[in-house]
């Protein structure tokens, strides 16, 4: 299989080819290993746990700006 290069584009179009790349992906035809299966599955049991846990995106900034004064 062909090489494409992609040396022409700056580091930021390349990073956005490759997530139009990703973008263009079937999410149910990606294969999955037997063991991502398993992780993936617990993930989803202790995902209503872990929701109960969850910080908001404000509340994680806030603390890492004060870690960082």
């Amino acid at each position: 299989m062909p090489t494409i290069d992609f040396h022409h584009l700056s580091a930021e179009q390349r990073l956005d080819r490759s997530g139009e790349l990703c973008d263009s992906l079937d999410p149910l035809r990606i294969p999955v290993t037997p063991a991502q299966r398993v992780e993936l599955d617990r993930r989803l049991e202790t995902l209503d746990e872990d929701m109960t846990r969850a910080r908001s995106a404000q509340s994680v900034l806030a603390d890492l700006r004060r870690r960082c004064r």
